[in-house]
């Protein structure tokens, strides 16, 4: 870390030797990717994660990672995998278990005009240093009249994993989507993980990066294009990854996955939902929503995090302020219980959005289901 500060400091030829060694390092990366046919290849989100950290660490000698076994163990998910080999102890830092002690030092580094990554081995730890976060990283910008920029990530699983109890398991879209100064991202597939970490990490404010443990492991098609070490997708833009006319479903992360799945089960119904990756949480692509809604007039939210003052809350009072002509049902929002996530397997089914859950309310908003009076 002092050592990249070192660098920071220093003065004329250093700068200019340190951007021509990231100009080497960057070439050999760039050939190898564009070596890849056109054809589709297949990338999990672990490595679509790791390769974008290689990358962008390689392109520019600013990008640091520092976080909990993120250098000797390799990370505890292997996002960080070979880095420390690659770019050694002053680019990959191992810290001790201070979140709020290693987050503080980030932000400082940003303020100094490097680009930490901070990694926390869940969501749930950032808590200890949510006052970095939120008081040193995002209001600094708005607070010093755009003098300081704070070009940080702090990315690590969020959300809900398998049997972790409910201090690993909770969903922060919300909490730190309502914060002026961050931004949000929340990644479904390698595509996403790719273009949208790079982003992160190119962007010149705080940027709140939610991944989902059970998603590291998946495996997802990627293009050339997406493969080139050149490729970054725009912050703030949702994609449609399913057209449809009878019902628009917007998710993110895991659950995008989950929306897929519903959108299968009411085609053979034949109900033809549109399902929405939102990407970015914050900020919103409200035009992109609110676009569908008007298309198919109808809206079912889905999320993991708790339903009072949630993501799904917000997307659905910009269709009632912006498209409420446009609804044919009421809005329909899924979302995790509204209890801290259960240890016991049972339970915490039970306590997380299913895909028959998306199925049913769809369903409801295309008065395709049975009422209760009709049931009795």
């Amino acid at each position: 870390m002092l050592g990249i500060l070192r660098q920071k400091v220093g003065a004329g030829s250093s700068s200019a030797m340190i951007l021509g060694q990231s100009m080497q390092r960057i070439r050999p990366t760039t050939s190898a990717l564009r070596a890849f046919s056109s054809s589709a290849k297949e990338m999990t989100v672990r490595d679509a994660l790791n390769s974008a950290l290689d990358e962008e660490m390689s392109a520019d000698p600013k990008v640091f990672l520092m976080g909990e076994e993120v250098g000797e163990y390799q990370g505890a998910y292997k996002i960080s995998k070979g880095l420390l080999d690659k770019y050694g102890p002053d680019r990959v830092l191992d810290t001790p278990i201070t979140e709020a002690g290693f987050t503080g030092i980030g932000v400082g580094a940003a303020y100094y005009g490097l680009k930490p990554v901070v990694e926390f081995m869940t969501f749930n730890f950032s808590m200890q240093a949510i006052d970095h976060i939120i008081n040193s990283a995002a209001k600094s910008n708005y607070m010093s009249a755009g003098q300081i920029n704070v070009p940080i990530v702090f990315r690590g699983p969020n959300g809900a994993a398998a049997g972790v109890g409910a201090q690993h398991s909770q969903c922060y879209a919300a909490w730190y989507a309502a914060v002026p100064g961050l931004k949000v991202l929340s990644p479904y597939s390698s595509e996403d993980a790719r273009g949208l970490l790079k982003a992160a990490i190119r962007d010149p404010d705080p940027v709140v990066f939610l991944e989902n443990e059970l998603l590291y492991g998946e495996s997802f098609p990627v293009s050339a294009e997406v493969l080139d070490s050149s490729f970054c997708l725009p912050i703030g833009k949702a994609k449609i990854e399913k057209e449809g006319k009878d019902v628009t479903i917007t998710a993110f992360s895991k659950m995008v996955g989950y929306a897929l799945q519903a959108a299968e089960i009411l085609a053979k119904e034949g109900i033809s939902a549109e399902v929405i990756n939102l990407r970015s949480i914050r900020p919103l692509d409200r035009n992109t929503i609110n676009a569908s809604v008007r298309k198919t007039n109808r809206l079912v939210t889905v999320e993991e995090g708790f339903p009072q003052h949630g993501v799904g809350a917000e997307i659905c009072t910009s269709v009632v302020e912006d498209s409420f002509g446009y609804l044919d049902a009421p809005v329909e929002r899924i979302a995790g219980a509204d209890v801290p996530m259960p240890y016991a397997a049972n339970l915490e089914r039970l306590a997380v959005p299913q895909v028959e859950d998306i199925v049913r309310a769809a369903k409801r908003a295309c008065y395709r289901s049975a009422s209760l009076a009709a049931s009795a």
